[in-house]
This record gives C-alpha cells, structure tokens and sequence, in this order.
C-alpha cells in the first residue's frame, strides 16, 4: 500500500501541474479595471442601450470580475477599451448565462446588438466555443467601449478578459489541449474500471465506473462542452445536464464509499448517516423535474456539499481506528470536498475568481481518481505480489553484490552534491563518443550560472548548496529533452556532467540538434524561467557557449576550451547562447596580439574618422555628416564592427570614444570654416552608457566648445538600450539636460518595446539598412517603413533612412515623407577633406540651419 500511494502522490502532482502551467499564465490578456455597472430589477427588461447609458446610479465595480452569486436582476455593464485600431475579443469565461446583449459604443453610441446566452441555440454564438466571445472592432480616432446587459437565472458570475485575437485562439487551444487530457485521464480510468469490473464482476469498479462517469459528465457541462458537442440546438438539455449530473454524482460517491470501506458492516451513526445522505440526493434529483431552476441548483449544491464534508470526515474517522482503507480514502475524499467547497464557494460569490477557485472540483476529482485507481489496483496487485515475493527472494542477494560493485564505480565518476557525472566521467565518455564517429559532427555545450556567487553571499552557502541540487534536477531534465542528446555517464538517463561549481557540460548530435530547432528553442525558454526557493523566485543567469567538432578542434579538450571562452562572450551574456568563434576569442595570441596595437594606435593618433553626409529630402540639402571609425594602413584591415567588439571585449571603449568625440569637434572646426554648419553624429557603445561619468565628461566637453552646442549629435544602438534599459535611461536623460541632441540607430533591428521608445529623449530615429535595402520590390518593407516614419513623427522624432544607394528609393522616401537619407546614392563614406571638396566640386547645397 506504501509503494502505491507514494506512486499515486506523484502521478497526481503531474497531472494537477499540467493543467496549472497553463492556465494560470494571463500577461497576454488586457485588464479591464474601469468597468462600472447599473443594477436594475427584472421588471426594467424593457429598458434600450440608450436608456441604460442616460440611467443614472452607474457605479464603478469593485475588481475586475463581477461576481453577484445568484441573483435574477438586470445587470448592464459598461467598459472602455484601450486607444488602438487592431480588433480585439471580448471574452467572458463563464459559460453559464442566460441571457447576453452586446453593443460595441463608438464615441458613446452603441452599434448593432449582438445577442447569446446559454438559453438561446449554440449556433447563435458569435465565435464558436463553449464560452462567450465577442469580436470588437476599434476606431483609432473614436472613443471606443462596449455595452452588456446580462441577466441569468444562475449564479450571476461575468470573468472578462480582452484579448488580440491571435493570442487569445492560442490561449484557447491550448487550454482546450490541457482540459482534454483532464478528459482522457477521467476517460481512461472509466475504461480500466470497466474492464476490471467485466473480469472480476465486483460492484465496487461498477460504483467507481459511475461516480467517475458522472463527475465528467457535470464537469463538461460546467464548462459548457457538452452543449456543441452532444446537444447545440436545445439549451434546455445543456441546463439540466448539470441540474442531473450534480446528485448523480453525489449518489455515485455514497454508493462507492459504503463498499470501499464496507460501512454496511460497521453499523451506527456513520451507516444510517449515508443512507440518509443517499436518499436527500435521490430527492435532488427527483426536484430536477419538479423544482425551477434556481431552486433545483440550490438544492442540489445544498445537498452536495454536506455529502461530501459527511464522507470526508468518515475517512478520518475510521483512520483514528485503524480502518485499513481509510488513510487512501481520507487523501481521496479530502482532496475531492476540499475542491467542491472552493468551486461552490466561487459560484455563489464568496470567494474571488482565480485557478484555484475555477478549477478546484476538477483539481480534487482528477487527485481522487489517481489515487483511488491506484488504490483499485493495489488491491489486483496484492493478490499477484505473493506470487512473485519468493522469485524476488532469490534475486537479492545476487542484486545486491552487484549494486555494491555498480555504487563503487558511480560513486567515482559522480560529484558529489548533485550526483551527476563529474569531468572525469564526461571526458572519458564524450572522447570515446568523438573517437568512434569521426565523421559525424558534434557539439560540445558549456553552461554557467553566472548569478551563483551573489545567490551564496545572499542565503550563505548551505542554502547555496540545496539550490544548486535542484538547478542540477531542473538542467538534466531540460538537457534529456534536447534533440540529438547524448549519454555521457554509466546510466542511461546521464546526459548531464558538472565539470566545476555553476558549470555544467553536455554533447549533442549536431545534425540532429540543427534539424529540430524548435526544440532547441523551447530549452532555451526553459532554461530563462526562475527556480521557485525559499518563497523567492530566483532567475537562473545561465550562458552557454558551443563549440562544433571538428570545425573548432579535434579533440575533446580544445572543444572544451572553446565552449568555455564563447559562453564568456558578449553574445552569450545578451543571448544566451553563442558559437565560438576564432575572431572573438580575446584568450587566442592573435587576438591579444590585436589588442595591443589597438592601444597602441589610440595613444598614437593612428586611427582615423571618416564621413558620410545626410540629406534633406525635401530641400534636397546636406544637413549632417556622420562619422565613422577606420583604421587606415593596418594590415590586414580590421573592420569598424571588429574594432568596436575588440575595444568593447579589452575595456578600450572609454577612451577610444572620447577620442572620437574630440575629433569629431574638431571636424566640425573644419567644416564651418568651410561654410558647412553641418550636424555631425557619432555612435556610442552600451558600455559607454554603463559608465557613472561619461555625461559629465560630455557636458564638460561641449562646455568647452559652446559653439558646437546643439550640433553633436550622439547616436545609441535600440538594441544596446535593451542591454541595461535602467542605466541606459538614466544616462540618456542627463545627457538630454545637459542639450545634448540623441538619435536612435538602427531602429527595427533589434526588439525593444514601443513603449521603451517613447520615453527615449531622442531627436532623431534612423531606420536599419536592412529595411530600406529592398525598399523598391518588397511590398512589407514598404509597409513597415511608412508606419514607422509616421509613428516616430507622432512620437515628435525627425527620421533618417539609412543604406539609401538609388535615386528611386530616394524618390520612394520622398513620397513617404522621410526627412533625410544616408547612403551610397549621396556619397561613400571618406576622410573629410575628401568630402568637403566632393561637395564643392559638385555644388551640392548644404543647409546653414541644420534644421530639416
């Protein structure tokens, strides 16, 4: 009994985690915290939209879910929707209303009535499900809300929720997904105890059989599925499907209980109690025909739930007295009333809507049925235990000489904290994987918990060392469901190694991690969610770095090396994950060879500003100069993408841009003597914005040269912001009070919020190359282009295309109504007095004002 209770316990905690997952997660949904409501009494039926809206008594509702419990007055409800022109859904996840009216209101007048209820035919719904869901539509330049008139002869219980369509049908399905295997487990069950009870012909799977059949039947129909499914044209079987399969249900558990725990042969209070109990339900269900509705599910749940709490304080009862069914039964029964009493709790109003008080009858019969099955079978099983106990008798000694042997050398190849295989153990048995296969490609992956350190300092180290074995529980069983996974240590289920503290590795099949990258994406989600410990949800700060056999070494210690070096980089920190790559190493000769002549050319004046000119569209005149980093007569050639990483990895970004905005100032100097009161922009690193003093140095800089004020432009990365959003604003406001002109580069490359951006103290936006390069023959460019040029002009930002390199996107632009461009189509970028004498020689007008 031991062994199948335990068994039972977890089979139970899965399927109950299952459902919780999903349907606990609402961010996607949009709260609904202005609702306010008119109450009126029946006689008021007659009342239109347009009354109801002049009523006076509108009151604002207490939280967000109207909950009444039963009543039989008109309730009108009243809600704003949020400003946008996208279509939503309103939904209202209680599938047991009478009677809904529906008016979308544009400006305060309300549109055509949509009308539904579970007293009308299921095809009158407007979307089709077993709740209510009502399309929207949204006029960016009305006022837009929504009207109901609900009236119900039920509990008066009104869930809403907005939604965007896509999400919400993703929502939907997958809660329909995890309610039908709520389903299936109760089906399943009710197929096991038909056919143990066709093979053994005892009444007690018969009751079982029923009492599950029944709690299906009632919880489908609470949730509405049985009304498309079984019956959409007649409401009036939908109503008293639940009016039937409530006393049902509680006549089923009586039954089941008196044989489980043969209480016919115990006698006394508690046998003439359940016979009692017994007959009440069957004058439940009796009043079903009799009774009104109201009535009838009044005195159904009246009658229910004593029933339940009699049974439930049975088990315990004859637990005290050393029953021998009654400890599974308590754990059964309890786990069932508990449930029903939140649920009816809920459905007459006194407690608020949540999971827990939605789904607690499903909650306590999908753990009553697991253990009660467990507890039907434990009964076959003991019969077949005796059999076998003599057979396993004679294999335990032999099992354990083996097991002593088998433990020695585990213990050997394990660490010790969290059991899993050791460096030694993932060395020895990843080198014989990539000896045997040579031709095939493998992956070796690095993991580190970068946060451990400040997690020991914070809880000390013994807490340290608890949260470390369940980070090692939730790693392995993420890593066993990767595509491609290989095993690494003596038991089958060893895909995981530690190879230091906070540092685990593991090996893939290459191909066949490449061919399944959806679930490769899925871990790394996975790996993102925080560990729930000592009531704190703490984020698992984890990089991994890969490095590929044979591309990046040939043998397992140099791929080791490499994964450790690419899980440091700076893709890994903002990624997550990232490849090694040879031209990032800072640990290779090269490299560090590399980064001593960056110094060295910085203190030498070696490195050199280039420019690019922007034009005014509209006036057709230049406006600014970009300037751009090169390293001339370094050979080979570093690239300006490779120079910046370099700088960044070193920690020679501080001075390399103050450099460059020096020299920027200067550039300017020329330009004005030139005539050309041109703008010019520089881009800046994230790490610049990481740094305490870099607005004061830039506002002592510019103090220093007043006559440049206003035209310095800095121009910072979206993606960049996103790295460390809170100092990046903070950085960005002190430079925009000191008047430091701000721009936004390459905008629609990365993935920062709107409404991040809108905050941004920025002037100016440029959009991404990447969109504009196909500008002329990709209809969705064009689209994405023109809705971005008109958000960030009513956002208050002038807008530069960059990459612009023909006149027609020029032209194309122009139509769009851009303000300037950057690009081939005006010039390369070049030395600056290269530019200069291009723009003389070829008289193209520059504009005094800068302004476009």
């Amino acid at each position: 009994m031991h062994r199948t209770a335990v068994l039972t316990i977890l089979l139970s905690i899965l399927t109950l985690a299952i459902p919780a997952a999903g349907l606990t997660d609402t961010s996607v949904a949009d709260t609904l915290d202005d609702i306010e409501y008119l109450r009126l009494a029946p006689e008021e039926a007659g009342l239109t939209a347009q009354q109801a809206l002049a009523r006076e008594g509108w009151q604002p509702l207490a939280g967000q879910t109207p909950n009444f419990g039963y009543q039989d007055d008109i309730f009108w409800y009243h809600l704003s929707l949020p400003a946008g022109e996208s279509p939503l859904i309103l939904l209202i996840r209680y599938p047991h209303l009478d009677d809904i009216r529906f008016w979308p209101l544009s400006n305060g007048q309300p549109g055509e009535i949509v009308r539904t209820g579970d007293r009308l035919p299921y095809d009158q719904r407007p979307l089709d499900h077993p709740n209510f869901l009502f399309p929207v539509e949204r006029d960016a330049d009305a006022d837009n809300g929504i009207l109901l008139r609900i009236q119900t002869q039920g509990a008066h219980h009104v869930p809403m929720e907005l939604w965007e369509p896509q999400a919400l049908y993703a929502r939907l399905s997958k809660e329909d997904q995890l309610h039908s295997l709520y389903y299936g487990t109760l089906m399943t069950i009710i197929l096991f105890s038909l056919m143990v009870f066709a093979g053994l012909r005892e009444k007690i799977y018969l009751y079982y059989l029923a009492t599950t059949a029944s709690f299906l039947l009632l919880l489908a129909s609470l949730r509405g599925v049985t009304y498309p499914v079984l019956w959409p044209d007649s409401p009036t079987l939908q109503n008293y499907s639940i009016l039937i399969a409530l006393p049902l249900a509680a006549i089923s558990i009586v039954l089941f209980s008196r044989k489980f725990l043969g209480l016919n042969r115990i006698g006394g209070w508690i046998q003439h109690s359940v016979q009692a109990a017994t007959v009440l339900n069957l004058f439940a269900l009796l009043g079903v025909a009799i009774f009104d509705y109201n009535l009838s599910i009044w005195l159904s749940v009246s009658i229910a739930l004593p029933t339940c709490l009699l049974l439930a304080l049975i088990g315990p009862i004859l637990w005290v007295r050393g029953h021998p069914q009654a400890g599974i039964y308590t754990l059964a029964w309890g786990a069932l009333t508990i449930g029903s009493l939140i649920t009816s709790a809920n459905f007459y109003g006194l407690l608020p809507n949540s999971f827990i008080t939605t789904y607690g009858v499903q909650l306590g019969s999908t753990f009553q049925a697991l253990v009660l099955t467990a507890a039907l079978a434990h009964r076959i099983y003991r019969e077949r235990e005796s059999r076998t106990r003599s057979r396993e008798a004679e294999l335990a000694a032999l099992s354990a000489q083996r097991r002593a042997e088998q433990r020695s050398l585990d213990q050997a190849m394990r660490e010790p904290l969290t059991h899993l295989p050791n460096r030694t153990c993932f060395e020895m048995n990843a080198s014989e994987a990539l000896n045997l296969k040579p031709g095939k490609r493998w992956a070796v992956c690095v993991l580190r918990l970068n946060n451990l350190a400040a997690i020991t300092k914070t809880l000390g180290h013994r807490n340290s060392d608890r949260l470390m074995e369940l980070v090692a529980l939730r790693l392995h069983r993420i890593a066993r469901d990767l595509p491609g996974i290989q095993v690494i240590g003596p038991r089958d289920e060893d895909c995981l190694a530690v190879l230091e503290p906070a540092t685990f590795a593991y090996l893939l099949d290459a191909g066949a991690a490449n061919s399944n990258p959806r679930r490769v994406a899925q871990g790394m989600e996975q790996l993102r969610e925080p560990i729930d410990y000592l009531g704190m949800q703490l984020p698992l700060d984890s990089c991994i770095g890969v490095a590929l056999y044979p591309t990046h070494g040939q043998d397992l210690n140099t791929l080791v090396r490499q994964a450790y070096v690419a899980q440091e980089s700076a893709i890994a920190i903002e990624k997550g994950l990232a490849y090694y790559d040879p031209a990032r190493d800072p640990y290779s000769p090269e490299r560090l060879t590399l980064v001593t002549e960056l110094r060295n050319a910085l203190e030498n004046n070696e490195l050199a500003l280039w420019y690019q000119p922007k034009q005014c569209l509209r006036r057709k005149e230049i406006v600014g100069v970009e300037a751009l980093i090169r390293w001339p007569g370094r050979q080979p050639p570093v690239h300006a993408d490779q120079l910046i990483a370099l700088a960044e990895q070193s920690g020679l970004i501080r001075p390399l841009t103050r450099w460059v905005m020096e020299r920027a100032l200067e550039a300017r100097e020329v330009l004005l003597e030139a005539g050309l009161d041109l703008t010019v922009s520089i881009n800046i690193s994230p790490n610049n914005l990481r740094e305490r003093d870099f607005p004061l140095f830039v506002q002592r800089l510019m103090a220093s040269h007043q006559q440049h004020q206003g035209r310095l432009i800095l121009e910072v990365t979206e993606t960049s912001m996103m790295q460390d959003p809170d100092n990046s604003m903070r950085t960005l406001r002190s430079l925009d009070y000191a008047g430091i002109p701000l721009a936004i580069d390459d905008f629609g490359s990365g993935y920062s919020s709107l409404s991040y951006i809108k905050q941004l103290p920025a002037c100016e936006v440029k959009i991404d190359r990447s969109l504009i390069t196909d500008l002329l023959t990709h209809t969705d460019d064009r689209i994405i282009v023109k809705t971005t040029i008109d958000m960030c002009h009513n956002l208050g930002y002038r807008v530069v295309a960059e990459g612009v390199e023909d006149g027609e996107t020029a032209a194309l632009l122009l139509e769009m109504d851009c303000d300037m461009i950057q690009g081939y189509v005006l010039a390369r970028p070049q030395p600056l007095a290269d530019l200069i004498e291009q723009l003389r020689s070829e008289d193209v007008p520059s504009m005094r004002s800068g302004q476009c």
